[in-house]
């Protein structure tokens, strides 16, 4: 029993940093992706509707790996494989 909550307690310290490194690196991937897209819009400003096109394309891919780590967080959190292999 006491080493079932051992790892429950260790599989949601492992939730928490996959969720919590997951998002500061999408916010410091998006952030500096904006500012190097604001910065050659000023420089090229006749390529802003590329480079925006592409922006919003590597915005939804950075979010996407970000939701991908939530999810493996989440089944660690509902259906975790570790308790399940200690009980069977």
């Amino acid at each position: 029993m006491e080493f079932t909550a051992l790892v429950q307690a260790y599989t949601a310290l492992g939730i928490g940093i996959i969720v919590g490194l997951g998002a500061i690196g999408a916010a410091i991937g998006i952030g500096i992706m904006g500012s190097k897209f604001l910065e050659s819009a000023a420089r090229q400003p006749e390529l802003v509707p590329m480079l925006q096109g592409r922006m919003f394309l590597l915005a939804g891919l950075i979010d996407a790996a970000f939701l991908i780590g939530v999810g493996v967080a989440m089944m660690f959190a509902f259906a975790n494989p570790l308790l399940a292999a200690l009980q069977g």
